[in-house]
């Protein structure tokens, strides 16, 4: 990966994008992560010997790009991530998906299970007897349809409620709107990546207490340039 795109960064914090195919944190394959390359573009750029701190706060699937925020001290990362439970963090999401809806806004509520062994999250309409199962909400507003070769498919901003692991693929997915690209969730429509981007985050700076918000904007390629006008 070349140099990582940094929309801000101070002593306290550092926001960047993470591209599609980069995974947020190592998992022991050689397989490039945020966490590693951002400490690296420390260590190189301030010439900082030995280990270097960051804070991972928050996560994206290995093949959905978008914002991140990152602690580089302690007192950041206690202060955002107690933010982030308090649900005072603002995450909004875009996703391509196939077919159109019949309202232009809605909300799933549905129930999760993550299958550990294929890494797939199964969904529920009602709660089922395991302990496992996790309540999942999130709101959906369309802002764009369009004729894909052949294949109608909307454009949605997304909304989580709560954020559990796949959330947003597979609630999709269940929904009869898979994810364009979301081949682990029954799409077989788009051969590239999957059309899901993290496009706006915003949280309180961690010492000052201003109000801070980034974004990224619609990304220009494949599927997406259709939507270029919305």
């Amino acid at each position: 990966m070349s140099e990582p795109e940094i929309l801000y960064e101070d002593n306290h914090v550092i926001v960047a994008v993470k591209p599609s195919g980069v995974l947020s944190q190592a998992d022991g394959s050689d397989a490039p992560d945020m966490l590693t390359i951002l400490k690296d573009y420390i260590k190189i750029k301030y010439n900082k010997p030995g280990n270097v701190f960051l804070g991972l706060l928050h996560r994206l699937d290995r093949n959905v790009e978008g914002v991140m925020v990152f602690a580089k001290t302690s007192k950041a990362a206690s202060r955002i991530s107690e933010q982030i439970r308090n649900r005072e963090v603002r995450k909004l999401y875009r996703a391509i998906v196939n077919g159109s809806f019949t309202k232009d806004e809605g909300e799933f509520c549905n129930w999760l299970i993550k299958d550990g062994r294929t890494n797939v999250t199964k969904v529920f309409d009602s709660k089922p007897s395991s302990s496992e199962a996790k309540k999942a909400t999130l709101r959906y507003k369309v802002t764009g349809k369009a004729d894909l070769k052949g294949n109608m498919v909307s454009l949605v901003d997304i909304k989580l409620d709560t954020g559990r692991s796949h959330q947003i693929r597979a609630q999709f997915a269940h929904s009869g709107h898979a994810l364009l690209g979301d081949r682990k969730y029954g799409d077989c429509t788009y051969k590239g990546n999957v059309c899901l981007q993290s496009y706006l985050i915003g949280f309180k700076h961690p010492v000052s207490g201003e109000k801070m918000e980034f974004t990224v904007p619609i990304r220009s390629d494949g599927p997406w340039s259709i939507f270029g006008g919305f």
